[in-house]
């Protein structure tokens, strides 16, 4: 059941991305916007009881409303899986930035690509490097696939129903829209921290299955600590080895330049590399199906 609802959502976001549904995202953001107005009043406790009026009950029906539709149709409880997940999973919400990146860059069309990566990670990049802008697509390219696939899938995989990717999703957003309110978004980051913890080693796990294990391993072992958001380092030292590039070093600013630490080993990321992300993040959600239909299999006979 789990593996049906998986592979349609995943045909369904390729063929209309959710991005599209605008109403679907103002909605979400207007609801944290006023669980945030009505509850912030500088404490810790606050962004809790927000936190949990936001999340418990569109848990608690998601769980009702599938076992509802399971006891009447298991066929309603797996379109009720799809549709959840078609909302959580968001593939095409970050491919389209980077497919239209690799056509700027083979074009030769630097400012463009500037462009594009600025609207991606939502800050000014006019004064980046071609080298720079690759490294930054890649890093990009790699955390959202973790946080738009393998960490729904994984959540998705692991609560009853379509909780879990509800629950990660939700946490996901509270958090990064909460995270500069202080004692208020503490909450927040705490819960999704514990929700990334088990999830990016499973998605550096794959990265180094399906590409160069030893350095992937390496690499995961010996750098992702130094890495500003320790999960996302998880999967960026794990993606780079798995690649065998370098990413992260230091960027040019306005202000200067910013100091960041090397991750991965081998050559400096180049545009070939931009196809090879493509291929990796496809075979490590291959594996995952075929791991799937293989625990799915075993259970059935």
């Amino acid at each position: 059941m789990s593996l049906v609802a998986i592979v349609a959502a995943l045909l369904l976001e390729q063929w209309r991305p959710v991005g599209g549904f605008k109403a679907y995202s103002e909605l979400l953001a207007r609801w944290a916007g006023w669980l945030e107005h009505s509850f912030n009043g500088g404490e810790g406790r606050h962004g809790a009881i927000a936190w949990l009026l936001a999340v418990v009950p569109a848990l608690v029906l998601s769980i009702a409303a599938y076992y509802l539709l399971l006891a009447a149709n298991p066929l309603l409880a797996i379109a009720f899986n799809i549709g959840t997940l078609y909302l959580t999973l968001g593939f095409r919400q970050f491919s389209h930035y980077f497919t239209d990146l690799q056509l700027a860059l083979r074009a030769g069309d630097l400012d463009r690509a500037r462009e594009l990566i600025g609207a991606w990670r939502g800050e000014p990049a006019q004064q980046r490097t071609r080298e720079e802008v690759i490294r930054l697509a890649i890093e990009e390219a790699l955390v959202a696939s973790h946080r738009h696939v393998f960490g729904v899938l994984f959540w998705f995989l692991l609560l009853p129903g379509p909780s879990g990717a509800i629950l990660y999703r939700l946490a996901l957003y509270l958090h990064r829209r909460w995270q500069a309110n202080g004692t208020f978004g503490r909450f927040a980051g705490r819960v999704s921290r514990v929700l990334e913890w088990p999830a990016v080693r499973l998605t550096a796990a794959s990265f180094a299955v399906v590409g160069d294990f030893e350095d992937a391993a390496y690499c995961w072992r010996t750098q992702a600590r130094d890495w500003s958001d320790p999960d996302a380092g998880v999967v960026l030292a794990a993606g780079a080895g798995a690649l065998g590039v370098r990413l992260g070093m230091p960027l040019t600013s306005i202000e200067g330049v910013e100091v960041r630490p090397e991750l991965g080993l081998g050559e400096i990321a180049d545009s070939p590399t931009l196809d090879s992300v493509v291929g990796l993040v496809w075979r490590a959600l291959v594996l995952w199906l075929f791991v799937l239909v293989v625990l799915t299999l075993a259970s059935v006979f």
